[in-house]
């Protein structure tokens, strides 16, 4: 078996030519050769025809263009050729939220998450869409499971604490922030937001014994 540079696996019949392509396409999206990276990614998929890879390539590059139509085209066929592709799901969750369809994102996000749990973009995206829609409890479980595996990450860790403030749950969020600040003392906003958990959780009446 094996397996292009994003871990998807790949027909012994498709040879170094397959990868060099997918590659060189990775490299002139990120450098912003829309045009190159596109040609790139369409002889990928046409030495591979089975692979998902270049799709979603080819789904960024038409992102990053602004169709958002094509992209979902793109990854929706990603999809189809491997309903367990975590890119695709990630990418049509950047779709729906570029066309403001927030409930949308928040789904395909959660997909995204299902297939691989440590896709940060997802993660930070499935934050976002929350709260464009006012809904937490679902991405608090992932945030923990995240840092579970990932305690040093103090932008998760901030986002976790913020939800943890928002839900009333102070006494979480209050030793979140405490975390986040003795990693990154320097971080005026968790300063805030610590100064605004101390300062609600000194109002809240004693415990009668």
């Amino acid at each position: 078996m094996k397996l292009d540079a994003e871990g998807f696996e790949i027909e012994d019949g498709v040879d170094l030519h397959y990868q060099v392509l997918k590659e060189l396409g990775d490299c002139c999206a990120t450098l912003g050769r829309h045009d190159e990276a596109w040609r790139c990614y369409q002889q990928a998929a046409d030495l591979a025809p089975d692979q998902p890879g270049p799709l979603v390539g080819i789904g960024v590059v038409a992102l990053q263009q602004g169709r958002l139509d094509s992209a979902a085209a793109a990854f929706d066929d990603a999809r189809r050729l491997n309903p367990s592709c975590a890119e695709a799901y990630g990418g049509l969750a950047m779709v729906c939220q570029q066309r403001q369809d927030f409930a949308g994102a928040f789904d395909f996000y959660l997909r995204c998450l299902q297939f691989n749990s440590d896709n940060l973009i997802a993660l930070l995206g499935l934050f976002q869409a929350s709260c464009q829609m006012g809904t937490f409890g679902k991405i608090i479980h992932y945030l923990e499971q995240y840092l579970d595996r990932h305690p040093g990450d103090t932008s998760v860790l901030f986002c976790l604490a913020s939800l943890y403030a928002r839900e009333g749950l102070l006494t979480q969020a209050q030793d979140a922030l405490i975390t986040v600040l003795a990693l990154e003392p320097d971080k005026p906003d968790a300063q805030k937001l610590l100064d605004d958990v101390n300062h609600r959780l000194g109002e809240q009446p004693l415990a009668s014994h």
